[in-house]
């Protein structure tokens, strides 16, 4: 096989190694840090600032290695460098469940207890863990280009093929980690493949090397090459990363409130992001010649058609409901559906993501200079649009949204790539008035960007996706379906960094709380659950002075346990900072409990909560949504209930509200099991009627 070939080849592997490995990351150190917005933010900064600090050390790196071995008269041996690099992260990936113990064990004889200290101590030793192999990690882009491109003028094609590969890698790697893998083979099988992929792709690296050394001694240098305003091409990178990081978190908030918020819908979504970018950077490489106003016209196209997909957004769980309803409500056809939902996405995002795809090699082509600094060119450009991705996932995929809602996060990101077009267009400009054009321009495009109206939120938070049979407007397209179909009236509504929530009241003494689309609990329909839910434990336990209830919703269950003599303090953990927000609303059926002294809610994550709080319960109480929400199967986890189980004080009781609707005979046998081997004694009780 062709030495390029083959290398790109691994690095299809090793792309799918380390995405396989993200995923796995997210999923153990919930267990550490929690499944709150502030956890996943960081998990995915701390992987991203790693990424960053690697595409620019190694690309910087690449450099010195080339000058260091020309002036020897040597081979700078990338390819074996690189091997070198890529048995790490295949060593650190068998080794991570053992440093996860290790560090799992230092977390919990380290302090907690005052303000946020305990999250900090926490993300800190999260970043010994994933932020060295990140890191590694960052050495693929730039020491491939520099080792694999024949010369200047061959590397902006040879660019473009390694980040599209290694990119395509990661596209399988996230579907088949959040749809088989981790399901299927559990978290210590699937580090341990992602290990062996790394480890065999390094073997091969180091194979290849003697091929490379003698195909680039038989390589001209090429002639240098100057690159011109690299302070701006820097900053559109940056922009560029920015924007399309915060439209996927916008993209799959959507999603969930489309397709409903499993882990499916994330993995679909990441997919279909992946995959595109993953076009676009093979469509780069296939040109003979790139044309000087590509890049400017790319991200013209691609700010024009994100600002069309922004006008129909709010129609998304109505065409969601429409793709639905062609299926029967059957397992069988639980595959071809989500099938369908990924071809569907593809077809809408195909076109926009891959136009960003392809900016990262458009850059690049700018940017590039002499043969022997191609692989710094690349590192300090995907840096810059890595630094820019990070900031994307913690302004508009978290921090954002305390303040604003989806459909402002969206608009900033379009006004982020406004910008970038408008910079790279006044690049390409011959003259002065040629560069005012763009100015005047994006000005208008912003203008244009402010007059937009929001989202609507009848039509974000219908629930459609629960809807698997057709209505008799169901074909009638979504204006006509939207002024036919309502739940009720919206009282509160506000996007989250967590969920999308709005209370809905579709009667004058009905309220119902609507989390991405799903109702939770209303009152009074599930009053008499959610009272019992506070009542039955109470009554079987030693005695009831404090209280620990998962999750507000209503607020029934919370507020019946303050309002017992008996009870002194009840802690509520509640990780949507809408609902707590919106608690006061409730308080006309659950005895005003927002206001009862003796309950205090606390944001965050059920998990790390109970773990991080101080003396024992006398009841705990969990009352989650359905465990195919994505987040919450970790309240159904035997971790969890070990958790509550060493939080109860003796002759306490931990008490579990579970679903049996949509939910199987196997979910529910796998639910008791865990029940059975933590808790000495265990009951099930029915509410009938």
């Amino acid at each position: 096989m062709d030495l390029r070939a083959a290398a790109l080849l691994l690095a299809v592997a090793t792309g799918f190694g380390g995405l396989v490995q993200e995923v796995a990351w997210q999923r153990v150190l919930a267990t550490l840090l929690g499944s709150h917005s502030e956890a996943t933010a960081a998990v995915l900064a701390l992987f991203l600032g790693g990424l960053a600090v690697g595409y620019r050390v190694f690309g910087s790196l690449s450099r010195r290695w080339v000058e260091a071995a020309a002036a020897q008269g040597r081979s700078p041996r990338l390819l074996l460098r690189y091997a070198v690099i890529e048995a790490a992260v295949g060593v650190w990936a068998l080794g991570f469940p053992a440093l996860f113990a290790i560090v799992r064990g230092l977390s919990a004889h380290l302090p907690h207890e005052v303000g946020g200290l305990g999250f900090a101590v926490d993300i800190a030793l999260s970043a010994c863990l994933i932020g060295p192999p990140a890191v590694l990690m960052g050495a693929t882009i730039p020491l491939l280009t520099q080792a694999l491109a024949r010369d200047v003028g061959d590397a902006t094609r040879l660019h473009a093929l390694v980040y599209a590969s290694n990119t395509a890698g990661a596209f399988a790697g996230a579907l088949a980690a959040g749809l088989w893998l981790v399901p299927d083979l559990g978290l210590v099988a699937v580090l341990r493949l992602a290990g062996a992929i790394h480890l065999v792709a390094a073997a091969a690296y180091a194979v290849l090397e003697p091929r490379a050394a003698v195909a680039r001694r038989a390589t001209p240098a090429g002639p240098a090459s100057a690159a011109p305003h690299a302070g701006v091409l820097c900053a559109i990178a940056l922009l560029c990363g920015f924007a399309m990081m915060s439209v996927q978190a916008v993209l799959i908030r959507v999603g969930a409130l489309a397709l409903g918020s499993s882990q499916f819908t994330f993995s679909i979504v990441v997919a279909v992001f992946v995959l595109c970018i993953a076009l676009g950077s093979f469509a780069v490489s296939a040109l003979s010649r790139v044309p000087a106003l590509l890049l400017p016209a790319s991200l013209w196209a691609l700010a024009g058609l994100l600002a069309l997909l922004y006008l129909e957004m709010d129609a998304a769980p109505y065409w969601a409901h429409r793709l639905r309803i062609l299926f029967r409500d059957d397992p069988a056809a639980f595959v071809p559906y989500h099938v369908n939902a990924f071809v569907c996405l593809l077809g809408i995002l195909a076109l926009p993501v891959a136009l960003s795809g392809a900016t990262l090699p458009l850059l690049f082509h700018d940017l590039r200079r002499r043969a022997g600094e191609l692989g710094d060119a690349a590192g300090l450009l995907y840096a810059w649009n890595t630094a820019g991705s990070l900031l994307g996932a913690l302004l508009g995929g978290y921090a954002l949204l305390f303040w604003l809602d989806l459909h402002h996060v969206f608009r900033i990101a379009l006004a982020a790539l406004v910008l970038a077009a408008a910079l790279a267009a006044r690049l390409g400009a011959a003259s002065r008035v040629g560069r005012r054009v763009p100015l005047a321009a994006g000005i208008a495009a912003l203008a244009a960007l402010a007059a937009l109206q929001g989202w609507d939120p009848q039509r974000l938070s219908s629930g459609l996706f629960r809807n698997r049979q057709p209505l008799a407007f169901s074909s009638e397209g979504p204006a006509a379906f939207f002024t036919r179909f309502s739940r009720g009236e919206i009282v509160f509504y506000d996007d989250d960094p967590i969920a999308s929530v709005a209370l809905i009241a579709p009667r004058p003494d009905s309220l119902s709380v609507v989390t991405n689309g799903k109702p939770d609990s209303a009152v009074p329909a599930d009053r008499t659950t959610t009272c019992l839910a506070a009542l039955i434990p109470a009554v079987l336990a030693t005695r009831v002075e404090r209280a620990f209830v998962v999750g507000y919703a209503t607020g029934v269950t919370a507020g019946e346990l303050a309002a017992l003599d008996e009870v002194r303090e009840v802690r509520v953990a509640e990780i949507s900072p809408a609902i707590a927000r919106a608690a006061p609303l409730f308080d006309f059926a659950n005895l005003a409990a927002s206001r009862n002294p003796k309950l205090q809610i606390v944001r965050g994550d059920a998990y790390r909560t109970l773990q991080r709080a101080s003396g024992p319960f006398d009841l705990i109480v969990s009352e989650p949504s359905n465990p195919w929400v994505a987040g919450v199967e970790m309240l159904y986890s035997r971790e969890f209930l070990e958790a509550a189980r060493a939080r109860l004080a003796p002759g306490g009781v931990h008490a579990q509200w579970f679903h049996t609707y949509e939910s199987d005979a196997a979910s529910i046998a796998t639910i008791l099991r865990s029940y059975d081997a933590v808790f000495e004694h265990t009951a099930v009780w029915y509410k009938l009627g």
